[in-house]
């Protein structure tokens, strides 16, 4: 079966990988998206943070969290104390999987089959940037990394072993928060947003002193 593994180049820079991501035919997601979304941020990052797949804008503008969710999560990092310069964002899913209703493209959740197409980018990020810590956003990010028996819903903020960094961790997708029905509920799931990555910013000081 056809993956990124037969597009990873040998010299696996960011920009090197960046460019070999843009020719990517892994899976049959490329058909439908606009181009390739690749991870963005320093090389050397401290903190990779790990969404499930690319939304609508992101499909259309090539960046990684420049939508709404995207908003939210810049925010929970100021409010958490991370610095934006410590972080490379990306995703498990180079592509954006939707269907396309009127006008607008609805997202849909990659099958395990796409996911492990697309893992070699993910791993060749991680193995370039070496980061302390991994954040994981969501169900779909935290199963494809640490089997499906994660839950997020039980384990997140909690730091689990794992050989792709020194500290790896789960929380939410900034998108469910939006999904909150009320303000009330919104800005209780903001609030235990922040809570995670707080510990993440204590862990990252423990490590540093």
């Amino acid at each position: 079966m056809t993956s990124a593994a037969d597009f990873v180049p040998d010299r696996t820079t960011l920009p090197a990988l960046r460019e070999a991501a843009a020719e990517c035919r892994g899976c049959d997601l490329y058909r439908g998206a606009t181009q390739t979304v690749f991870g963005e941020g320093p090389r050397g990052a401290r903190i990779v943070m790990v969404g499930e797949q690319p939304g609508d804008k992101e499909d259309l503008v090539g960046r990684p969290f420049v939508g709404p969710a995207g908003g939210l999560r810049a925010r929970a990092i100021e409010e958490a104390g991370l610095s934006r310069g410590d972080i490379y964002l990306t995703n498990v899913v180079k592509h954006f999987k939707h269907v396309v209703r009127g006008k607008r493209r609805i997202h849909r959740k990659p099958d395990m089959e796409e996911i492990r197409a697309c893992t070699p980018w993910l791993d060749a990020e991680l193995e370039r940037i070496g980061p302390e810590v991994l954040v994981l956003l969501g169900a779909t990010a935290a199963q494809a990394i640490l089997g499906r028996s994660f839950r997020v819903t039980r384990q997140r903020g909690t730091f689990v072993e794992s050989p792709l960094a020194p500290l790896v961790t789960a929380t939410v997708h900034p998108s469910s928060i939006l999904r909150s029905r009320g303000d009330a509920e919104r800005r209780a799931a903001f609030e235990g947003f922040v809570r995670d990555l707080r510990t993440v910013a204590r862990a990252l000081k423990a490590r540093a002193s």
